[in-house]
């Protein structure tokens, strides 16, 4: 692949990424049986995966213990508990190993009693496994995750052992810890609940087609692809980064992955041609971060999303084009603003690859993503078009020597795919506790009623603190985990205000994307600044203005569902993405201070207005359209 050579002659770039990755996301340096037994570990879970999703899939409790047995053994052989066992394998671990693979095996195998003779009397046995299996759990998401999202579990298992004693609509029933340690273990809403479902049947499988994608090379089909695109076009290397971070963050669905992955070529190369290493750190950063909400894919809370709202994934990507696309256009419009100003040039015809090369090598590579795309519109679940994908990576690649997988090349697919998924499994684990405690308390709806009470049933204040709380939350929280929680406390209270169901999700869903973006913990931006050598803050202040638009549009769609093609006709639907797309070019210009030419504060100004007015127009016609007096005004 064309950027092969760069590589090797720099050598930066795989150091660097091996020392972000020891400083981000510290694992334990397994070297012989304990090497061997991992990734043979590893390599099971993934074929189990790939048989249970494409041949037979066993009862949906069974193949839920059976998933999260292999991830938490692999996470107690690969994460340490402190920086001083990375060279060993403790016996506390190999215990936690035995434990979790055992748990497996023990909820598999009396699947019948657990489930069905002994539903509501749980044995002995039950409630002390089950206690053991939530320390298990809270620690291997400490250790994968770090602690904001033990913090936010232990709160709330607090609250359902100890709620009882708090007066008022916040206080609940007092439950034995039996009957709270049953909830959260032996039934479908808690550990083994709907996060757990999904990361199951959906995300891993999604996660193992990005793993062989890397393998044959696929992604690096993207980013050259993406150069021979935009590269000669002025600040091509950063209007490639915005288009080959898309590509790869839809199937990757992890914004901090996909600043590793694709920041040490992008990144170096937007600073090569002029941008500031700020800049460069900025782009990256959002446009790694908006992968989350481009479809077809959107990382593993969107197969979330489709279960909690109850929207097939493949209409509910249609709903979620329009926005991300619009994201995009903002970035990229951004892009080329910034370069305009600082008057850079595209990269020289010989610097490019060159594109018929380019898809005439790769291209049997990128049928895997547009499969996906097809099979869904057409009707099939994502679990088929997910497997259908790794299946034609794998035959296809075959054609050329360059992209053959050999049988030691295979493995390692199997191998990194599953230790890919660790982290999302643990936090979609933890999660189940927390919304095994909301279901068992009732403390969504009255999370919901309070925010109503609180925003005085003002919708637009109620989205205010919507966002803030998504912020303020996603700080060092996973999308994933961040969308469980929400999506079942404050969604509801977006709903009884009248805001539509898939987009009061989305709204939600926006939010905890663009927290890695946000001051002060910017997870992504602060990455993207580590490659670039660049100032940390101002990196993660350039990321936030590039994503801005993701802060504007949510409240569109919120407001007037049309963009999301909701309630709406074809000509409508038309008006609203030409008016939206006017909008983030304003909101473009006003935040670069440029658009022709340098603008004047005045004019920067007015365009601001015109934004604000835009979204004050577009929720008067919906209201117009359907007849209503907005109790608002």
């Amino acid at each position: 692949m064309f950027f092969k050579k760069k590589r090797q002659e720099e050598l930066t770039p795989e150091e660097k990424l091996k020392e972000l990755n020891e400083k981000f996301e510290r694992k334990r340096n397994l070297t012989g049986i304990s090497a061997r037994i991992c990734s043979i570990l590893a390599i099971c879970m993934s074929l189990y995966h790939m048989y249970s999703s494409g041949v037979h899939m066993l009862p949906q409790f069974q193949h839920r213990a059976i998933h999260l047995a292999f991830a938490l053994a692999l996470t107690f052989f690969i994460f340490p508990a402190t920086n001083k066992q990375k060279e060993k394998l403790p016996l506390w671990d190999i215990g936690a190993i035995i434990f979790s693979l055992g748990v497996g095996v023990y909820l598999t195998l009396d699947y019948m009693n657990i489930v069905v003779f002994r539903m509501g009397d749980p044995a002995t046995r039950d409630i002390i496994i089950g206690a053991i299996m939530i320390f298990i759990v809270l620690e291997a998401t400490r250790r994968t995750m770090g602690w904001p999202l033990v913090i936010v579990a232990v709160s709330f298992l607090l609250y359902a052992f100890f709620g009882h004693l708090i007066p008022g609509t916040l206080g609940h029933r007092q439950y034995e810890v039996a009957r709270i340690i049953e909830h959260m273990f032996l039934t479908s809403e808690g550990i083994y609940g709907v996060a757990i479902y999904v990361t199951a049947t959906f995300v891993f499988i999604f996660i193992l087609l990005g793993s062989f994608l890397t393998e044959t090379g696929g992604a690096q089909a993207f980013i050259d692809l993406a150069f021979s695109i935009t590269g000669r076009y002025r600040g091509g290397p950063a209007k490639a980064a915005v288009v080959a971070s898309g590509l790869m963050g839809t199937i990757s669905g992890s914004s901090f992955a996909n600043v590793a992955g694709t920041g040490t070529f992008t990144i170096p190369l937007m600073k090569s041609v002029g941008y500031k290493p700020e800049f460069a750190g900025g782009v990256e950063a959002s446009a790694s971060t908006g992968g989350q909400i481009m479809p077809p894919i959107m990382g593993a809370a969107a197969f979330v999303m489709a279960e909690m709202t109850g929207v097939p994934y493949g209409k509910l990507i249609i709903h979620a084009a329009i926005p991300a696309i619009l994201y995009y256009v903002a970035v990229f419009i951004m892009v080329d603003m910034e370069a305009a100003k600082l008057k850079l040039y595209g990269m020289k015809k010989s610097e490019l690859p060159v594109f018929s090369k380019v898809f005439k090598d790769g291209a049997f590579l990128l049928l895997a993503p547009l499969s996906i795309v097809y099979m869904l519109l057409a009707g099939y679940s994502p679990i088929k078009a997910s497997v259908t994908a790794v299946l034609i990576v794998i035959i296809t690649s075959s054609f050329r020597k360059a992209t053959r997988l050999s049988f030691k090349s295979f493995l390692r697919a199997l191998d990194l795919g599953a230790r890919g998924a660790l982290s999302v499994i643990a936090a979609c684990a933890v999660a189940g506790l927390i919304v095994g405690t909301v279901t068992l308390t009732g403390l969504g709806l009255k999370f919901a009623d309070f925010i109503i009470v609180l925003s005085g049933g003002n919708l637009y204040l109620a989205l205010f603190l919507t966002m803030i709380a998504s912020l303020i939350m996603g700080m060092g929280m996973p999308t994933t985990a961040l969308y469980i929680i929400l999506g079942s406390m404050v969604a509801p209270a977006l709903v009884k205000l009248n805001i539509s169901v898939v987009a009061a999700h989305l709204f939600i869903f926006y939010f905890g994307c663009m927290a890695s973006v946000t001051p002060p913990v910017a997870l992504s931006s602060y990455l993207a600044a580590a490659i670039a050598r660049a100032d940390s803050v101002k990196t993660a202040l350039q990321g936030l203005k590039l994503s801005s638009s993701a802060f504007i549009l949510p409240f569109v769609f919120a407001l007037s569902p049309r963009i999301l093609l909701l309630d709406t006709t074809v000509g409508a639907a038309i008006i609203a993405t030409i008016t939206a797309t006017l909008g983030v070019m304003a909101l473009s210009a006003c935040l670069e201070g440029y658009f022709i030419g340098t603008l004047p504060l005045l004019i920067g100004l007015i365009l601001l207005s015109a934004i604000i007015l835009l979204q004050v127009n577009a929720r008067k016609k919906k209201r117009d359209l359907k007849g209503e007096v907005d109790p608002l005004e």
